[in-house]
């Protein structure tokens, strides 16, 4: 454990927040002397300054969305008893409208299926699940995309196949007024208000994030009184003898870029609450405009978990000692649920103060999913991976990665993207903790098109895609799920290629055996 954590903790609601003084003590005292406390809890929209302050005052909705959102247990307790037989909860969305349930029921023990991909792989698992006692919850602020639409388009096949009403197999939850909500009286699907611009992580606590988790039998309503329990501390200083453990870490996060450390390793503490992480440094991804960098690591003992420049967030349930056994945290945070989303939303505010940072800027443009493939042979051919270098990159493979390693800066990070099955491909994300060894920088790994929002503008791209031998097609449309894929990953190269980010793309021509070459592989390379 570090040393770090052997000072005073900051406590409320059950919640602990240890070694963010030693960091971010003097930072503290500016919030406070600048009363960000109390504003914040008031919901003040010139906080992070005249140019944010439009953008806010329509955003920060997600500070008491815990209270409003008590309103839907009713409405969601009369549904799942309504559609108890549809007990195959699938939930089809846009990162940005998925994460946050997606985390809450995994953190609450609950099965719920997310589709956010255009792989055909987990489409198919999905669809063999009991298509006929299957709830498919739709989930955008405005309209469908692409992908989620070829969703809802092949089980609306699948339904018609079965016999069964379609309307009764779905739930919207979308902002009123929007195409998905005209789209969802065309069908005849029940339609459940998202929060007015509370938008991606910040909406945890609101219909986007407790819809879908409550229709798979998660207690969300012990979420909101985790969150209601903290709200009496949020506008509080320890100077008032009440601790503020939100304040605490926002604090920590918000110097951290100052003492050299901006990159964030989340590591799961093994007390609980494991996939917290995903959320948590999505959320500090978009508040802090790519300040800091957030890195989710698989364990404390996993490469780019600690190190110089980085700062180890310990996350878990249980209070106790702070972390579980052999996490060398700088910061643990320990608590409920309910009472994490709330603090990590108000630290994520919070440092975006100090930061200078606007943490409701609009997000990047998604992904082009209309983006024509490159047409050409790969640079070379390797066993079961092709490898399309970029210019002045070697051919081979083991070259183009130590190139692609080599060439990062002091202030560069490395962006692993697969556009695979995250389920039957699994073992890539196993690049993650290989590479950071051999780069000893930091390296992030997400799914496309779940590129995160924080990898411009210091980053280098490892693309991974992968041959498809069972497609599905599209209905009514003139694409297939992997035409569609292929396009999205292609359309992420141009953006990348745009902003002159180098990009190595790596295509496995058999999955399986390319996964296991490419581990391999970058378990030799060095820098």
């Amino acid at each position: 454990m570090s040393d770090l954590l052997a000072g005073r903790a900051d406590m409320a609601a059950g919640l602990a927040v240890r070694g963010a003084d030693a960091l971010g003590a003097s930072t503290r005292a500016m919030l406070v002397s600048h009363d960000v406390p109390a504003r914040l809890a008031a919901a003040d929209p010139a906080l992070w300054g005249p140019a944010a302050e439009s953008a806010a005052l329509d955003r920060l909705g997600w500070l008491h969305a815990h209270r409003r959102s008590r309103d839907l247990l009713p409405q969601l307790a009369e549904l799942a008893a309504e559609l108890g037989d549809l007990d195959h909860v699938v939930l089809a969305g846009a990162r940005d409208d998925t994460l946050a349930a997606e985390v809450l029921a995994e953190c609450l023990g609950r099965p719920l299926t997310v589709l956010d991909t255009a792989d055909p792989g987990p489409v198919r698992a999905a669809l063999a699940d009991r298509p006929a006692r299957t709830l498919l919850v739709l989930a955008a602020r405005r309209g469908l995309d692409r992908t989620t639409d070829a969703h809802l388009r092949v089980y609306r096949r699948a339904w018609a196949d079965e016999g069964p009403d379609a309307a009764r197999h779905v739930v919207v939850v979308t902002e009123p007024g929007s195409d998905l909500a005209a789209r969802a009286d065309e069908l005849g699907a029940m339609v459940i208000p998202a929060e007015p611009g509370v938008a991606g992580p910040w909406a945890a606590l609101t219909a986007s994030g407790l819809v879908a988790a409550a229709l798979a039998g998660a207690p969300v309503a012990e979420v909101l009184d985790e969150a209601e329990a903290l709200t009496g501390a949020l506008d509080r200083d320890r100077d008032r003898d009440r601790d503020n453990p939100a304040l605490a870490l926002g604090a920590a996060l918000g110097a951290a870029p100052g003492a050299g450390r901006d990159t964030i390793a989340l590591v799961p503490d093994g007390t609980g609450l494991g996939g917290l992480g995903r959320w948590a440094g999505a959320l500090l991804a978009r508040a802090t405009g790519g300040r800091l960098l957030p890195v989710v690591a698989e364990s404390p003992d996993s490469p780019g978990a600690t190190g110089p420049g980085l700062l180890t967030v310990g996350l878990g349930g249980a209070l106790g000692a702070g972390v579980g056994p052999g996490v060398a945290a700088d910061v643990a945070v320990n608590g409920p649920l309910g009472a994490h989303l709330l603090t990590w939303a108000y630290a994520a505010a919070t440092a975006a103060v100090t930061l200078r940072a606007d943490p409701f800027a609009a997000p990047p443009d998604p992904v082009d999913d209309d983006a024509a493939p490159e047409s050409g042979p790969p640079s070379s051919v390797e066993g079961a991976i092709e490898v399309y270098a970029p210019s002045g990159a070697p051919d081979d493979l083991t070259g183009a990665l130590r190139w692609l390693l080599d060439g990062l800066g002091e202030r560069e990070h490395l962006v692993v993207t697969a556009y695979l099955d995250r389920l039957a491909d699994a073992s890539v994300a196993g690049l993650r903790p290989l590479l950071a060894r051999a780069a000893g920088r930091p390296v992030t790994f997400g799914w496309g098109p779940r590129r995160p929002e924080h990898t411009d503008p210091y980053g280098r791209h490892l693309q991974i895609t992968g041959a498809v031998t069972d497609d599905l097609e599209v209905p009514g449309r003139p694409y297939t799920f992997a035409q569609l894929q292929a396009a999205q990953a292609a359309g992420d190269r141009r953006a990348l290629a745009g902003r002159e980010r180098p990009v190595l793309r790596l295509h496995l021509t058999e999955r399986a055996a390319g996964a296991a070459q490419l581990l391999e592989t970058a378990g030799r390379t060095r820098t």
